[in-house]
């Protein structure tokens, strides 16, 4: 008599056989199959951390909903009116900004010449329309970008994190004359740190438009 094919696994089960039983005639009953569902302490870990991770992710995002960590517009972004430029930091360390001081080191950073780099010169408005392709095709620590205003030389664009969905506002201003430089400002609306994300969101961005032709006053 042929054997009998062995019982086939199903995911999420373990199955146990019973011993074969003669038969009085000599033939040999078919081995009985049972099968029930495994318990979490006997599946492999990975499979267990992995779950875990996805149902962390989903409440963290349920949570954002719920709570609405987007934050509110700060009312003080644009360019400010006494002295043309863009908002200073708050004293928290999760914003950068042009405008600063360049002793402090923890919100300085330098301004962009959009002509810094080429050997033949562009006008602003071929070089606004580089940074808005560059924005639209960069996501920076897989943060999503949304432009939210467009205002003659100013850019205000508005970064989701995948997760949570705070958001960072990130503003460009294409300073007036003809010194081709754009200044920008970089802060997340809550908290108090953060990781560095915004220092290297505009560096990945500088990084795109050097391709460009453009250059900064100087790396970090």
């Amino acid at each position: 008599m042929g054997s009998v094919a062995p019982p086939k696994a199903y995911p999420g089960c373990f199955c146990k056989k019973t011993r074969s039983v003669e038969h009085h005639r000599g033939f040999t009953r078919p081995r009985i199959l049972f099968c029930q569902q495994q318990d979490d302490d006997n599946k492999p870990q990975h499979q267990i951390a992995r779950r875990e991770i996805v149902l962390r992710s989903s409440e963290l995002a349920v949570a954002g909903a719920i709570f609405n960590l987007s934050g509110k517009k700060p009312e003080y972004l644009g360019v400010q009116k006494n002295q043309p430029s863009l908002s200073l930091c708050p004293a928290t360390k999760n914003c950068i900004s042009t405008s600063e001081n360049v002793t402090d080191l923890t919100h300085y950073a330098p301004p962009w010449n959009y002509n810094g780099g080429r050997k033949k010169p562009v006008s602003k408005e071929k070089a606004m329309e580089e940074l808005l392709d560059v924005i639209r095709s960069t996501k920076p620590e897989k943060f999503t970008p949304k432009i939210v205003e467009r205002d003659g030389d100013y850019v205000h664009v508005e970064y989701s994190s995948p997760i949570l969905g705070l958001v960072d506002d990130v503003e460009f201003w294409f300073r007036p004359g003809d010194n081709s430089i754009v200044e920008y400002r970089s802060a997340s609306r809550l908290g108090n740190f953060d990781f560095d994300y915004n220092r290297k969101r505009i560096k990945i961005l500088r990084q795109e438009l050097e391709k460009n032709g453009w250059a900064s006053a100087e790396s970090f």
